[in-house]
């Protein structure tokens, strides 16, 4: 995420709009801690994580049960609302949710989550404070959220079998016709087209590309933007949100509308594998969806305290730039910019120009009715009726 934290964060955090944490577990507060007489008893050593897939380097992990002797139970999802499904049930049996940061507000609203206790975080202060200023207008005081790695939503091509597949049509001035217009998507059906699973990623776009607001509350909108999804559909291999990055590196597909950080990700694989699959995620003209992965501990969670250690450990500048050289999506982390891969920070669509990142559409939210549109049109959208 860091190319120069100072200059680039201050650009990018200029649009972003996510959450990140502060207190403590459940409604006590550190100063009540500090006059408690009695010690909570310690807990288990153990810690129940619920991640994206494909989000963590190697050593993460094993590194952290070495040091701690905490042994980690380790799940992954892939789509917000999957997760969210789970924190209404409550009883997650989860210490570390990964929410991105506007469905991490609706989660923290709801009472879904319990706060952050920042005097189990000394790391805290590797954090950028223009990072900080930013997510707090989703999360205020920082009190419940903290951003894992950030990324956003655009399309990524296999160059050479989009040209293929194109022959003499030059690409669009506006890359997003290659997804949404049937004039490109009819050609490149021949070599594959992947949507993500995810309709609440998928409409901010689409609205913005028929000229609708992103997080529009009137299902008339709606209505318009699946219209133009529809007329594409017929042309659309498949719709996965977890493995377009084995599908991008193996040369399964041609595009895919996904995540940035994925595209990077498969380039990556591809080159380690010798596939040499030519993978490029674009930055777009009319601008992708900006997302800051978060991590939160449940109401619920039956290890709090391990938790917090988890995220301290996050917070050390070495794991968090780990992170990032392994993953390809940038972190927040302003201590970890010495430890980021040259060729990953030299990588403008890891980390983006101040003007593109103003380009983006920066996280939001609909009300419930909204949402349940929303996901009633998609499923319409993916079974093609």
């Amino acid at each position: 995420m860091n190319v120069s934290f100072s200059k680039r964060w201050l650009g990018l955090i200029a649009v972003v709009a996510a959450g990140m944490m502060l207190v403590s577990c459940g409604d006590k507060t550190s100063g009540d801690k500090a006059s408690e007489p009695a010690k909570v008893a310690e807990e288990d050593k153990v810690l129940n994580i619920y991640n994206w897939s494909d989000y963590l380097a190697e050593d993460t992990i094993p590194n952290f049960e070495k040091e701690t002797g905490i042994k980690v139970r380790y799940d992954v999802f892939d789509s917000n609302e999957i997760l969210h499904a789970k924190m209404i049930a409550k009883n997650t049996g989860y210490d570390i949710v990964v929410p991105s940061s506007n469905w991490g507000k609706m989660q923290m609203e709801g009472g879904l989550l319990q706060k952050l206790d920042k005097s189990k975080l000394p790391n805290w202060k590797n954090l950028d404070p223009a990072v900080l200023e930013q997510m707090a207008k989703l999360d205020p005081g920082n009190q419940y959220l903290v951003d894992w790695l950030w990324s956003y939503t655009t399309v990524g091509i296999n160059v050479d079998k989009v040209k293929a597949a194109l022959g003499d049509m030059p690409m669009p001035e506006n890359t997003w016709d290659l997804v949404f217009d049937p004039k490109y998507t009819s050609k490149l059906k021949s070599c594959g087209i992947s949507f993500l699973d995810a309709p609440s990623e998928v409409f901010p776009i689409a609205l913005r590309y028929v000229g609708k607001p992103e997080f529009s509350l009137n299902a008339d909108d709606y209505k318009v933007a699946f219209d133009m999804l529809m007329k594409v559909r017929p042309d659309i291999k498949r719709f996965n949100s977890g493995g377009q990055i084995e599908d991008l590196a193996s040369g399964n597909i041609c595009v895919a509308l996904g995540w940035a950080g994925d595209f990077n990700l498969a380039r990556k694989r591809s080159i380690e594998n010798k596939s040499e699959q030519n993978i490029e995620a674009l930055v777009t003209k009319m601008g992708g969806y900006m997302f800051m992965d978060t991590m939160a501990i449940p109401a619920d969670a039956k290890h709090p305290d391990n938790a917090h250690k988890f995220i301290n450990y996050i917070l050390r500048p070495e794991v968090h730039a780990g992170l990032t050289n392994a993953v390809t999506y940038a972190n927040p982390n302003k201590a970890a910019t010495p430890f980021v891969d040259e060729e990953i920070k030299n990588n403008k669509t890891i980390f983006l120009s101040e003007a593109d990142v103003k380009n983006l559409i920066p996280p939001g939210n609909v009300d419930n009715a909204t949402r349940r549109v929303q996901t009633r049109l998609f499923t319409q959208f993916k079974t093609g009726t």
